[in-house]
């Protein structure tokens, strides 16, 4: 065949079938269930005179993509090797990478790396990491993982879309920057086996880390915790502390429940208030400021309570009814409830709402001392001359409810739960918010300025165990001191914008490892979600977790000192989460624990914990891709997901498909939440800070294919008696999306006078 095509170089050289065939052929060795002569046929390659050798392998390797199924799902390694080729050819302009020392130099040179890589390390050093790394594990991705390495995490110039490395590269020197400070008698170890651990997927990281950890750019901290007073200096402070870290990649909670209601007296009466709606407009302004450098989106979480006297205009502020003057939907938002909030719901009493500012100390025992919030609450309704307004329990919460069911995003937060089960002493470090993604509690307090020092900025830096990588529970033992060492070490390594971020984030030292690929996980022992049958797998597992992560904290505490902040938590007071979950859970899990926890008692008593907090179950959405696992916690919607990307669409196959088609149980395929949320209580039990966790809807299992408000109330108690901290997405299934045929899913709202003290205790 007589055409030319473009190099990318620029040259013209004649086409090469056969090439193209040994490349394809390369790429589906050792799969099963692979064509090559049909990805050939399927690809229609129309070559023309000039045609780019890259818009030929484009096709290719979205021909193979095309072809993944549940029957056929190799073809997501197979199209996975050919975007690596295609990938090496653009970063190297070559298939084989250069030595390590050399690919740094080039990168520090041009500003892409962080110099000190180069200072730190020798050339023998470099010899080392270049001799341990292996790049032939580039083929264990999957087609959506490599997608998703060269979309949000390789170093790359995102105006030219030029890149610069390869996986293997970002995983050594990820572990490289992570430990360059360590011993030096000991710091290559550490080096390769958490480079071994991270490029073998026994370790997640979030992108954060991943997207900046050896760049110039040093601020990795996954999620933010801001919290704004009752000032116009409070919010001014609060916005530009939001754009600081909405630029650099985090994830923003911003807690804004204090400030008061519309109509408020202002100096004295000299003004009115014009109440939070314009205040939480310029947030959103804030978080919207800045794309992240097209890493990910700016997005922010904003918390308020219940019993804010604005509450009825708040609560529909996602709604798509109404005008741009009173909605706010670019936001997501987190409702504040209590045991007093959900005991007037069981009870069938009222509710009474109050403006922050009216009701001095109220604001501050909602999340210190439950005791204390009901007195002063109680007080303040039998007051005449405090601004209040009375409404049903069951109104309020079935608003509350409706707005979660058709938004999707409006979260809970149980503030109690937060404080009474927490790594902190409430009476000295309260839990006043979440993050972003609802599984992040640490004490916060406003800024008074921008360069408050006394103000706290919480900052929580997060990984994950893949549960379906371990063969055996005592794999964590190992692989926390990897990665708490790690995260440890990150937090001395990274810069921080603000005092007030940087002095209680390395006096606090606050981690928050999770979990990826528990589906998976459920599915090889043959258990599931939904019967009980994973209760106690989920038990001994989340024990071990929680505690082999305390022993390589106190480990560490033992060379480098306590946290500074120590004497806040509650572990300082010798409690374990052991302690204080709520009993509650016992009804159905109800089993010995397996390790030595008084001995790590004393440990700890003795020596303290180089990190206030260990844990956090976060969604892994973006990071769970990368090493082929399921999201999180979460049951997977299909056993082939699809996700839409920049690129189009990604699909990617459950782990062991072939094998374990049968035992995986599918998201719709629960029968209703219950198991799913007992199973989140085990796990809440042992994690000290909270959960992503979420709930499930499939209209077509109820009545007039519509959920009643009484099973959406039912949910949230049950989840409240259980101890959970906060729910994060409810998710309606959309069977319009899944078929043709239209179907109607509104949410109904029902009277709940079924929900009675009797059926309902908590």
């Amino acid at each position: 065949m007589n055409v030319n095509v473009t190099k990318r170089s620029g040259r013209l050289e004649p086409v090469n079938l056969d090439k193209i065939h040994r490349v394809i052929t390369w790429a589906a060795e050792g799969l099963e269930n692979v064509s090559v002569s049909q990805v050939e046929l399927q690809s229609h390659i129309q070559l023309y005179e000039g045609m780019k050798t890259a818009d030929i392998q484009a096709i290719i390797i979205k021909t193979a993509a095309d072809l993944i199924s549940e029957e056929t799902p190799d073809y997501q390694y197979m199209a996975a090797r050919l975007a690596i080729f295609h990938l090496r050819k653009l970063a190297y302009g070559e298939f084989e990478p250069p030595h390590l020392h050399d690919h740094v130099e080039a990168l520090v040179k041009a500003k892409k790396y962080d110099a000190h890589l180069l200072d730190d390390y020798s050339r023998a050093e470099f010899e080392q990491m270049n001799t341990h790394i292996d790049h032939c594990r580039d083929m264990n991705f999957t087609y959506a993982a490599v997608n998703q390495m060269q979309g949000k995490y390789l170093v790359q110039n995102r105006v030219t879309g030029k890149i610069y490395e390869t996986p293997q590269m970002l995983y050594m020197l990820v572990s490289a920057c992570l430990f360059s400070k360590h011993d030096k008698a000991t710091r290559m170890q550490y080096v390769l086996d958490f480079y071994d651990a991270i490029s073998q997927f026994k370790l997640s990281l979030p992108t954060p880390i991943m997207a900046g950890v050896r760049t110039p750019t040093r601020q990795f901290s996954s999620c933010v915790l801001i919290d704004t007073d009752d000032s116009l200096d409070s919010i001014n402070a609060s916005a530009s502390a939001i754009v600081k870290y909405v630029s650099q990649r985090a994830g923003i909670g911003i807690n804004a429940g204090k400030i008061r209601a519309l109509g408020s007296e202002i100096r004295q009466g000299e003004a009115l208030h014009t109440g939070c709606i314009p205040f939480y407009k310029y947030f959103q302004t804030a978080v919207k400021s800045c794309s992240q450098g097209g890493v990910r989106g700016g997005a922010a979480t904003l918390f308020y309570p219940l019993w804010h006297l604005e509450v009825e205009s708040l609560l529909v502020l996602k709604n798509n009814r109404g005008v741009e003057d009173n909605r706010i939907r670019h936001l997501d938002y987190g409702v504040q409830i209590n045991r007093l909030m959900y005991q007037r719901l069981i009870e069938q009493k009222n509710i009474t709402l109050f403006s922050p500012s009216d009701v001095p100390r109220l604001y501050d025992a909602f999340f210190a001392d439950q005791s204390e919030f009901e007195r002063l609450y109680i007080a303040a309704e039998n007051t005449p001359d405090i601004r209040k307004k009375t409404l049903k329990a069951s109104e309020l919460f079935a608003l509350l409810m409706q707005e979660r069911a058709q938004t999707g995003r409006i979260y809970i937060q149980n503030v109690d739960h937060c404080n009474t089960h927490s790594a902190f002493n409430a009476q000295l470090a309260p839990i006043k918010q979440s993050n972003l993604c609802m599984e992040i509690t640490l004490p916060t307090k406003p800024l008074e300025h921008i360069f408050d020092k006394n103000g706290e900025i919480a900052l929580c830096t997060l990984s994950a165990f893949n549960l379906g990588a371990i063969d055996s529970l005592d794999e964590l033992a190992s692989l926390a001191t990897l990665i708490v060492t790690a995260l440890d070490n990150l937090l001395d390594y990274q810069n921080y914008p603000l005092a007030s971020a940087e002095i209680p984030a390395k006096a606090r030292r606050s981690l928050g490892v999770g979990v990826i690929n528990f589906a998976y996980y459920l599915a090889k022992n043959y258990v599931k979600y939904s019967d009980g049958s994973a209760n106690k797998l989920t038990h001994q597992s989340f024990e071990a977790i929680q505690y082999y992560l305390l022993k390589a904290s106190n480990k560490l505490a033992k060379e480098k000192g306590a946290c500074a902040y120590f004497n806040d938590t509650s572990y300082a007071q010798g409690l374990l989460p052991i302690d204080h979950y709520k009993k509650s859970i016992d009804e159905f899990a109800d089993f010995p624990l397996q390790y030595d926890w008084e001995a790590l008692r004393q440990d700890i008593q003795q020596h303290g914990l180089r990190n206030s907090t260990l844990s956090a179950i976060m969604p892994s959405e973006t990071s769970s891709q990368i090493s082929n696992a399921t999201n999180g916690i979460e049951p997977p919607r299909g056993l082939v997901s699809i996700k839409q990307s920049k690129d189009g669409v990604l699909k990617q196959v459950v782990p062991e498909i072939q094998r374990l088609k049968p035992h995986y149980e599918l998201l719709w395929q629960m029968p209703n939440n219950t198991g799913y949320l007992q199973l989140c209580a085990i796990i809440q039990k042992f994690i000290d800070q909270s959960i992503s966790a979420n709930t499930n809807y499939d209209p077509l299992k109820f009545n007039d294919h519509k959920v009643p408000m009484q099973t959406l109330m039912s949910d949230l108690l049950i989840a409240y008696k259980y101890g959970l901290k906060t729910l994060y997405y409810h998710n309606t299934r959309d069977h319009a999306k899944e078929s043709k045929e239209p179907t109607n899913h509104t949410i109904e709202i029902a009277d709940i006078d079924e929900c009675e003290s009797g059926a309902c205790k908590i």
